[in-house]
């Protein structure tokens, strides 16, 4: 019959119309604002940093390395290193940004930054009411705004941000076991240096000649005599023949 098909998906566009407003999984409006959407896993729009702890400061995983920076297609990132050092999360000292910038009127949400960051210190947000009555100053997000915490990380990641946090810490467990290997090793080192000079000196003693004994004797032993100790030597039986001197001629 001609015309048959264009009826059948009127039909088919008559069934959806319809059920877009009987079948509770159609219903696809919400009363935003007062009812929002739950975001997927995945979604992302722009980059944060994250800290772990309470303080912002001293838990920001950013050590100002600027790979992002570099990295970065729009170069909308902005980072100036501090001159002193803080301890990372293993205890290590690192540097940390005096400034990190981010311009978001610019930034692509690429996540560039995110994949080569080699310390998990930046992350895609979920946060997307972010429109502004000024288009500049407004919009470029300085460290402070941008620093979030590690449970807000769980909030909005929690898959991800549990495989981040086991990797971290098998890293740190193994900076821990190197260290304390090290330290054992060092400890090892030293005390052998330490027993060397009397293993030294053990040996010089023991490879030098022992002297001889020494006997002194008696006057009775010197003369030949066979009596104890303490008794009267006995009269010699041998008579020397004195010799008459020679005659003079």
């Amino acid at each position: 019959m001609i015309g048959s098909g264009i009826l059948k998906g009127m039909a088919v566009t008559l069934r959806n119309f319809a059920g877009s407003y009987f079948e509770k999984e159609r219903l696809i409006t919400v009363q935003y604002p007062e009812e929002r959407n739950p975001l997927p896993e995945n979604y992302r729009n722009f980059p944060f940093l994250v800290y772990d702890g309470e303080d912002a400061h001293a838990g920001l995983r950013c050590v100002a390395c600027q790979i992002c920076e570099k990295e970065c297609p729009p170069q909308c990132i902005y980072i100036i290193k501090s001159k002193d050092k803080k301890p990372d999360y293993i205890g290590k000292p690192q540097f940390y940004p005096a400034v990190f910038d981010i311009d978001i009127s610019v930034c692509m949400s690429c996540q560039i930054c995110v994949e080569v960051c080699p310390f998990e210190a930046i992350k895609m947000d979920k946060e997307f009411e972010l429109s502004q009555r000024e288009r500049f100053d407004a919009l470029l997000l300085r460290k402070e705004q941008l620093s979030k915490s590690n449970d807000y990380y769980h909030r909005i990641h929690p898959i991800e941000a549990t495989a981040v946090d086991k990797n971290l810490s098998d890293a740190a467990a193994a900076a821990e076991a190197k260290k304390k290997a090290a330290a054992e090793a060092a400890a090892k080192a030293a005390a052998a240096k330490a027993a060397a000079p009397a293993v030294e000196e053990e040996k010089a003693t023991t490879s030098a000649p022992s002297p001889a004994p020494t006997t002194i004797a008696s006057p009775e032993s010197a003369a030949g005599s066979t009596s104890a100790p303490g008794e009267t030597p006995p009269a010699s039986t041998t008579s020397e023949t004195a010799q008459p001197p020679p005659e003079s001629k």
